[in-house]
């Protein structure tokens, strides 16, 4: 091949090189050059035809090389005219040709000719080059631009700016080479946020990058770095809220110039996050962080720094410290965040309190070292014998810093908590010490002078055999000696023996035959929250071990009642997980049914029942899997045994959380019959409400009509083959429109049904006088008890309960005596049984609109026990919110729901726990023919409430509190579910409450401050969203009335440009903030929170309600940037409704051009379709939209001809035409661009 090739081209070099050596004495016209031409190519035409596909690739890049080895720049030209030609004679393919020449190793910039002729060879041929290879050309000759050093010889620049030449031919809009969309995502590679262009490119590159800065924020979510979740509600777990583990930035979609703050890490959400109790699950879901893969994240590692060094500086101005006031609640969270994520290793202990040295230098910060050091003393005992001495020495550098004092520390009065805080620093160094000695170690450290008084008081304690429970002595060697087992065993014997009970004495306990340990004063939560978390550990590892023991020997000795309390009470440590819930779950439960201990299975359960606290999900259902399988065991059909089971099912069933319910159950989607009782049909009946009540809160089912495809289908078929079972009309009406294929029976028996209940309930007083007097004499804040059991044993006492039907046997004539084997109860009776019963018991009769009297009559006589309802404000917001249909006229019936719940609360929660005072005064007395209508000043402090709590405000709008026996996790999820309660309990249509929480930021409120309007949007977005169907639908009307609005629709009124009008932030900060960047917003803030539930409604909102009224650019532009934001989550959780928006944004493009003469903003609009295509449609709207496309003025064919593919031709005319530039912002400087006609493809 290449001999032919030489042939043909050295021939027609030959002549060129004797006209050279003789200059002036040849001279060739044109019309000789053009024979030459003609016939060097009719030789390459035969030969070239010849050759096998395979071959011309290689073939061309022969005639390039052989091109860029010649010297003179007239031969040069001559092969140059010579290419062009066959190019434009379709001989040669253009996009061979122009990767060949750009991509030749001789093309060097020091040549300055040939870079020269090169460029503008390419700039003639490159409009018959396919989009991609235009796209493959641009990124190529932009990286050859960068080998230009950054300073060259003036005389060269001319011939260097060939190739500007032909990256502006490139970008230029009207030539239409390729989507633009293409290019500012090559350019955006290469010159990323933040970096200048080359300097040949000057401001070409610059300008055409700014011309989808509109793109960008089209696709942006106004005021998005202010908007926080609610950490542990239902939307906090979905893709908004994800972040880049490495830099803390937003997963933003395509190589677009987004607003600088999108770019910027967002410590300040991470660090909202971190600073919630019980959000360690939600930082994994953010940083996609996975216990499994040890990964330390350095981004985590500094927030966590920052929290300690805030809760120093908050440990300054605070007076005391232990009145479980903010400070001591944040040093608790604190330590349990750090050991979490150090102990998986997601943070490295050295690194942080180096970190802290650094940040605490020269701060003078000491009031909180105490707490600091008791916080890295937790960690510190926990792991010093599995890790490097090394790793702990940091500790005392810091040591140095915060303790500066020449003299002794005087030793702290030990009858007070805090104490053990002020002796951590004292235990760290004996630990560091042990671990010296244990290691051999050359680093001895002595013991520093201030704290040897510290250290002499231990070791006089040690020396102590009898000691006593009155103080925190015992907390203070635990906590000093916990890895030292000769010194430990002593003070860690004496607390396990106070609760074992280990003496003669034995103690009844309810029913008869049941004998327990003799103990029945649990450890006290103070004594407990003073012992490290290496001494907790030991303590629960003791009592497991003891338990697992009994149960193989058989006892017939009840555990101790204060074993039992403690061992509960341990539990709620979320630092001590793997020995503490998930021991119990997935150690002891099975351990303890192997060997067939009914007794203490009987005990576990009752713990679970009445004293856990926000146990993780998965292990709920993990439980409630092995109950279903510990039904099937004949042994356990044993009557109270029995009893306790399906009532613990019961409970966990129906205290599943709306939004846990699909993420738990679609876990079992291969085997559903796990978690569904073979035998019950109550239990699954209960199971079936919950599901019905999930997928109404949680929007579920919004927008689709069918269960089909769904994770219920499995769930509800597995139920109906296991225990079929109809359902009565009043309560399938309540159920979402999917769930409605249930089977339903008729008749009237449901009345009567209710008449038995009342009777049961309420005629015999016995019922009565058991709860009232259980209510009165008992409280449900039982981790501040020492004296539970003294109580529990009156009551049972009192109201003996029989369990094995004595109360039949001594009817009989004669009598018959039984003496049954009771199994211990140390927690439970009727009363607290009666409970999730109650909760059904409410729903049921509020579905029967005859019987609300009665209902009425039940919350009177029996309310009062939800004073022991582990989740009243939830119950309550669940059922305003389900049966918010049925409640809309029953503003009575509503009130006296939420009084009696809510009132039977009072004696055991401060005041404004709840409810806030307006309410209390306005709302809570009955009037019947003009009840209470709120004004905005009541809507703009209960939304100020939620944005105070949110803030960290201290002291804040609600009472603090301990939230690990809370009913909520932390004080905004608090702060929601109360206000949503407030809303949904007044006397006024969910439409009205609506309209009133968006007036609170859309109209001008005295009460709302200008300067952290985003914050209060976000309060708004979180409560709507939380809100049913009625409260949040009205924010479509809002939308509507601002896309009539004169701003948008008529051309004269603004005659700015629509990117300003929309950028809320902008305007605000100016001043001259509109309605409609106000509601874009509020929009974008309350969609970030929905449900994709909720968010599925807004395609059928574009189709039935925008499409027909948007007629205008700047219309169409409003919804472009109102629903872009949010392709992402379409895209991630419900694909079917991305491609029903792609279609309406086409067709609303229709309606646009069709009703406007002249369209100035093309180009924004055509870069945003091709965004939606590149990274979220694909061509999954091809179909639909090129019969659009094909409808559309000539200029916006040409611009979208890349996404139906209709070839260049059709769309050529188009390009004589002198066109507007449809960029919104001109481009100075930029080198004239003649169009040329392209080339067909």
């Amino acid at each position: 091949m290449e001999t032919q090739l030489q042939s043909i081209f050295e021939e027609v070099v030959k002549t060129e090189v004797i006209e050279e050596a003789f200059p002036g004495m040849f001279m060739d016209t044109p019309e000789d050059e053009r024979t030459k031409l003609i016939s060097c190519l009719g030789a390459f035409r035969q030969f070239w035809s010849s050759l096998s596909q395979e071959s011309h690739e290689q073939c061309v890049q022969w005639i390039v090389r052989f091109i860029h080895s010649q010297h003179s720049p007239k031969r040069i030209s001559f092969l140059y005219d010579c290419l062009a030609m066959a190019v434009e004679t379709a001989l040669l393919p253009p996009r061979m040709v122009c990767e060949s020449l750009i991509n030749s190793d001789m093309l060097e910039w020091e040549r300055t000719q040939l870079w020269a002729l090169t460029f503008k060879l390419v700039r003639k041929i490159i409009g018959g080059v396919d989009y991609k290879g235009v796209r493959d050309l641009l990124k190529v000759i932009l990286e050859k631009i960068l080998t230009i050093p950054n300073t060259v010889s003036s005389a060269v620049v001319q011939q260097l700016l060939a190739a500007r030449e032909v990256v502006a031919y490139i970008l230029e809009r009207n030539a239409c080479l390729l989507p633009a969309y293409f290019a500012v995502t090559e350019i955006r590679k290469l010159y990323p946020e933040g970096k200048l262009p080359h300097w040949l490119l000057g401001n070409l590159v610059s300008d055409f990058v700014d011309t989808f800065r509109p793109t960008a924020r089209i696709n942006s979510i106004c005021g998005r770095c202010s908007l926080l979740p609610v950490v542990n509600n239902s939307g906090a777990m979905c893709n908004s809220w994800k972040l880049d583990p490495t830099t803390l930035r937003f997963p933003l979609k395509g190589l677009l110039p987004y607003d600088k703050d999108l770019f910027e890490p967002q410590t300040a959400l991470l660090r909202y996050v971190l600073e919630q109790p019980y959000s360690r699950d939600m930082v994994c879901n953010m940083l996609g962080l996975n216990k499994q893969h040890k990964q330390r994240c350095p981004v985590l590692e500094d927030q966590l720094v920052d929290l300690v060094v805030y809760a120093m500086e908050r440990s300054e101005t605070e007076e005391k410290f232990d009145d479980g006031g903010t400070s001591q609640l944040l040093w608790q969270h604190l330590s349990s965040q750090l050991i979490f994520f150090v102990l998986f290793q997601f943070a490295s202990f050295p690194h942080m309190v180096l970190s802290l040295h650094q940040k605490l230098a020269g701060r003078g910060l000491i009031k909180g070292r105490d707490h600091l050091m008791w916080v890295l003393l937790q960690f510190i005992s926990g792991s010093i014998q599995k890790n490097a001495l090394a790793d702990f020495l940091p500790v005392m550098k810091l040591f140095d810093l915060l303790y500066p004092e020449k003299e002794c520390i005087p030793v702290p009065d030990i009858n007070k908590p805090q104490s053990t805080h002020a002796f951590a620093m004292t235990c760290i160094w004996i630990h560091l010490n042990r671990k010296a000695h244990s290691d051999n170690s050359k680093l001895q450290i002595p013991i520093p002078h201030s704290l040897k008084l510290h250290h002499e008081f231990l070791q006089q304690s040690l020396r102590n055999k009898s000691l006593q429970m009155n103080d925190y002595k015992i907390a203070l060697l635990c906590n000093a000696y916990s890895t030292n087992s000769e010194c430990f065993t002593l003070p860690m014997g004496v607390l396990v023996e106070t609760i074992y009970g280990n003496g003669n004495m034995r103690i009844p306990l309810p029913g008869t035959n049941c004998m327990a340990s003799g103990s029945i004063t649990p450890l006290p939560m103070n004594l407990l929250d003073s012992l490290t978390v290496h001494a907790k550990m030991s303590l629960i590892h003791s009592i497991a071990t003891r338990v697992i023991k009994l149960a193989h020997a058989k006892s017939s000795v009840a555990l101790a009642p204060a074993l039992v309390e403690t061992y509960s009470r341990l539990l709620v440590y979320m630092e001590i997980e793997s020995l503490g819930i998930k021991g119990f779950i997935s150690q002891l439960l099975p351990t303890v049914f192997k060997s067939h201990a009914w007794g203490i299975l009987h005990t576990l359960l009752e713990m679970f029942s009445y004293r856990m606290h926000h146990i993780q999900p998965h292990y709920r259902v993990q439980l409630l899997s092995h109950l279903h399988s510990l039904a099937a065991v004949p042994q356990t059909s044993q009557n109270q045994l029995h009893l306790c089971v399906e009532s613990t099912a019961l409970r966990l069933i129906t205290a599943l959380g709306s939004s846990e319910v699909q993420p738990q159950f679609t876990r079992f989607l291969s085997d559903p019959k796990t978690v569904l009782s073979a035998e019950s049909e109550e239990l699954n009946r209960a199971l079936i409400l919950t599901l019905a009540r999930a997928t109404h809160v949680t929007d579920f089912f919004t927008g689709s009509d069918s269960i089909q495809g769904t994770w219920c289908k499995d769930i509800l078929q597995t139920i109906m083959s296991f225990t079929p079972h109809n359902w009565a009309s009043h309560t399938l009406s309540c159920f979402p429109a999917p769930l409605q294929a249930m089977r339903s029976h008729e008749g009237n028996e449901a009345q009567v049904c209710y008449f038995i209940i009342q009777l049961l309930l309420l005629k015999p007083n016995d019922f009565r006088n058991r709860v009232s007097d259980f209510v009165k004499e008992n409280s449900p804040e039982h981790w501040l008890q020492n004296d539970w059991h003294t109580k529990h044993m009156s009551y049972h006492k009192k109201y003996p309960e029989k369990l094995y039907f004595e109360g039949l046997a001594e009817q009989v004539n004669p009598p018959v005596q039984i003496q049954p084997q009771y199994l211990p109860i140390y927690f439970g009776n009727v009363c607290l049984r009666f409970l999730p019963v109650f909760d059904i018991v409410i729903h049921r009769f509020l579905e029967l609109l005859p019987v609300s009297k009665s209902l009425e009559t039940l919350l009177d006589h029996l309310g009062g026990l939800y004073k022991f309802h582990d989740r009243p404000v939830t119950y309550l917001y669940n059922t305003l919110h389900y049966y918010e249909t049925h409640l809309r006229e029953r503003t009575n019936l509503k009130r006296k729901l939420v009084h009696a719940i809510i009132g039977s609360l009072k004696d055991n929660r401060p005041l404004g726990w709840c409810l806030s005072d307006t309410y209390l005064k306005c709302a809570m007395n009955p009037r019947e023919e003009n009840p209470w209508v709120p004004d905005d000043t009541y809507y703009c402090k209960l939304i100020g409430r939620l944005v105070d709590t949110m803030a960290g405000k201290s002291p804040g709008p609600f009472p603090n509190c301990d939230w690990r026996f809370n009913e909520f996790p932390n004080p905004a999820a608090h702060a929601l579910h109360v206000t949503c309660v407030e809303l949904m309990a007044l006397a006024v249509p969910g439409k009205e409450v609506g309209n009133a929480l968006l007036n609170v930021v859309l109209k001008s409120q005295p009460l709302v401050p200008r300067e952290n309007i985003t914050a209060w949007m976000n309060a708004i977005g979180l409560i709507i969203t939380a809100l049913p169907e009625p409260y949040w639908i009205v924010l479509h009307d809002h939308i509507v009335s601002v896309i009539n609005s004169p701003s948008l629709t008529s051309e004269t009124e603004w005659v700015g440009y629509p990117f300003q009008l929309f950028d809320f932030t902008a305007c605000h900060q100016s001043y001259s903030e509109m309605s409609c960047s106000y509601t874009l917003a509020l929009a974008h803030a309350v969609w970030h929170h929905s449900s994709i539930g909720q968010l599925s409604l807004i395609p059928k909102f574009l189709t039935e309600v925008l499409i027909p009224i948007v007629k205008t650019e700047f219309q169409l532009l409003y919804v472009y940037h109102l629903v872009g934001p949010f392709l992402q989550r379409f895209q991630q959780e419900r694909t079917r409704c991305m491609i029903e928006i792609g279609v309406a944004f086409y067709e609303m493009l229709l309606n646009a051009d069709r009703c406007s003469t002249h369209l100035n903003y093309m180009d924004p609009i055509c870069d945003f379709l091709y965004h939606m295509k590149y990274m979220f449609t694909g061509d999954s709207v091809k179909d639909q939209v090129e019969k659009i496309i094909c409808n559309l003025r000539p200029a916006l064919k040409l611009r979208l001809r890349f996404i139906t593919h209709i070839s260049k031709m059709e769309s050529a005319a188009v390009a004589q035409q002198p066109l507007s530039n449809g960029s919104p912002a001109q481009q100075p400087g930029q080198v004239p661009v003649n169009v040329a006609l392209p080339v067909t493809q």
